[in-house]
């Protein structure tokens, strides 16, 4: 084989490692990179975006959404600052994303030309791996070995390239230094279970539960089926975190939703009244509501060992994969079910759902946008994706869009960015072209970079089999921040949102556009945005006054109780006055 450029390299070790796309914006310190993968005809493919932080974004939502590891690039200065954003979404979720960041230090200012120290600027949020490539025959074992730290850790990396070593030729490698991929990517690098000892004690606490609550997160992904089973031998209530909103069926009639400030009555009220916690592959932050400390004995599982105990006192720590530990679990837990406490939590999920509908259908002006969100889940597609960003909206989606079983949901669940939703969803779509996406987010997200990679989808979507990528803007022209407690900006940053035509913008981009501001329009304009042979936008003009309403932790007033003689007792009474309406006899 002739000499070939570093940068050519780079398309090598990205196709063995089956990198389908990269997504970045070419700039002059990566262009070498940027030329070879013109030149490799698709594989992988470069995607171009308008900003390098939706690029972040996309290569999160990528590996958010298929499980593989995600790929961006960027040039040096500004355009590395704007990975930032997304990388740290990566970081803070657990997904392995890789930045390959040129460099070029010889511009017309004497090397001060947007010059920023790369390894410190990306020492902390890739702070598993962030190498400089130095000689050309480095770099295919420099890349394989930033891929396999990505894959062990659920981490970004980065490697930085400069320009003059993107362009050096090198000859053939000798074998030993020519990188080999030793993990297929997107799967674990091993099978891991807890010792027999750890899953006896596991079991026996379970066991001996009266009152079992099963709190699930996102590393429980793929082990749905083993939840279900467990709940149903302990006659448990089950709560879903925000990112664990998608693992289960959310139609179960003992799931009692999400658990938090976003969430249900219900998850807060099962979260007050059981006596055993089990957590499945959940960091989950809000725990003020969760169970007060001492109320209840809980067992833990987790892959990773440095998030056990880190939200909540854990008696039975299990470091493994959820699945197989759960299964695991099965066979050694008996099926005793405490049917009364069963009962008392579908009776909990039943006043929660009544209460939910009746949110929903209240007035507002011009329209509610739980109304919005309520009238979307009886027409959600029975597979593909949505793309949840950050605000109001998420109090929406977390309560009223019911998912069915098997379709993928992700937001930036842990950082919390603004923007995330619309990068994510062409992520999704262009994995899955066949499979429809939903974007869901307010117009402040939409303003803050949706308009422009509207621009991208516009771009691209041709070329799908399903044309379908649906983006809900809720617009409600309001800048007052997504609390809705009184606690956003006030004065000059409270004023509000200049009103944009974006239903009108996607129509200008070639698109479909919708527009509705009166409630009876809004299950029309679903059907008409689902059915469309094109990416539509459905604009909802929205009332910003719909309040978000918090619900209240279970035992609020006792959060502050410093333990005492009298504590139990308190508790045992207040729990009697709780929505979950438990019997005497069920607290002993």
């Amino acid at each position: 084989m002739a000499d070939r450029t570093v940068a050519e390299l780079v398309v090598e070790r990205l196709r063995a490692w089956h990198v389908p796309r990269v997504f970045g914006c070419p700039g002059a310190a990566i262009a070498p990179v940027v030329a070879a993968l013109d030149a490799a005809g698709g594989d992988p493919e470069l995607i171009p975006v308008r900003h390098d932080e939706s690029a972040a974004f996309m290569a999160t939502g990528h590996a958010k959404f298929t499980g593989e590891i995600g790929v961006c690039l960027a040039t040096q200065g500004p355009g590395a600052v704007h990975l930032l954003d997304g990388l740290y979404d990566a970081k803070l979720d657990s997904k392995p994303v890789v930045a390959i960041v040129g460099e070029d230090v010889t511009g017309p200012l004497g090397g001060a030309y947007e010059e920023i120290g790369l390894s410190r600027l990306f020492g902390d949020v890739c702070n598993q791996f962030v190498r400089y490539g130095r000689l050309p025959g480095q770099v295919p074992a420099l890349l394989d070995q930033a891929f396999r730290t990505a894959t062990a850790t659920r981490s970004p990396t980065c490697v930085v390239l400069p320009h003059a070593l993107q362009v050096a030729t090198v000859a053939d490698l000798p074998p030993q230094a020519a990188g080999v991929v030793s993990a297929v990517p997107g799967e674990p690098l091993a099978r891991v279970l807890p010792r027999d000892a750890d899953l006896d004690a596991a079991a026996s606490l379970l066991t001996a539960g009266r009152r079992v609550a099963i709190l699930v997160g996102q590393g429980a992904q793929d082990a749905a089926g083993e939840i279900v089973e467990l709940a149903d031998r302990l006659g448990a209530g089950v709560a879903a975190s925000l990112l664990g909103k998608p693992v289960l069926d959310e139609r179960l009639p003992f799931h009692t939703g999400v658990l938090g400030e976003v969430g249900t009555t219900a998850a807060a009220q099962l979260m007050g009244g059981c006596d055993t916690l089990l957590l499945v592959g959940t960091n989950d932050p809000w725990t003020d509501w969760f169970p007060l400390p001492g109320q209840v004995r809980t067992v833990q599982v987790d892959i990773d060992g440095r998030r056990i105990g880190t939200r909540y006192p854990v008696d039975v720590p299990l470091v493994g994969d959820a699945a197989e530990t759960l299964r695991a679990l099965l066979a050694r837990v008996p099926a005793r079910p405490n049917q009364r406490w069963r009962g008392v939590v579908e009776s909990a999920v039943d006043r929660w759902r009544q209460a939910a509908a009746e949110r929903a259908a209240a007035p507002a002006e011009p329209i509610n946008p739980q109304f919005v969100l309520e009238e979307l889940s009886a027409r959600v597609p029975h597979r593909g994706s949505v793309a949840v960003d950050v605000g109001s909206v998420i109090y929406w989606y977390a309560r009223h869009l019911e998912l069915p079983p098997g379709v993928r949901a992700r937001l930036c669940g842990t950082l919390g960015s603004m923007g995330c939703a619309l990068p994510y969803a062409v992520a999704a779509k262009l994995a899955r072209p066949d499979e429809p996406v939903l974007a869901l987010l307010g117009d402040g997200a939409m303003q803050f970079n949706g308009l422009a990679e509207l621009i991208t989808v516009a771009y691209h979507w041709r070329r799908w089999p399903d044309p379908r990528l649906v983006v809900l803007v809720l617009n409600n022209r309001d800048h007052s921040g997504a609390r809705g407690d009184g606690r956003g900006p006030s004065g000059a940053l409270g004023d509000r949102r200049p009103d944009v035509p974006y239903a009108g913008w996607a129509r200008l981009l070639g698109l479909h556009g919708v527009r509705v501001d009166r409630p009876e329009l809004v299950g029309p304009a679903w059907d008409e945005v689902l059915a469309a042979d094109r990416p539509s936008v459905l604009e909802a003009v929205v009332d910003p006054a719909v309040p978000l309403d918090p619900p209240e932790p279970a035992l609020a007033d006792l959060r502050d109780l410093v333990a005492d003689g009298g504590a139990a007792r308190r508790v045992r009474d207040r729990m009697l006055d709780t929505g979950i309406t438990v019997e005497a006899g069920d607290l002993g």
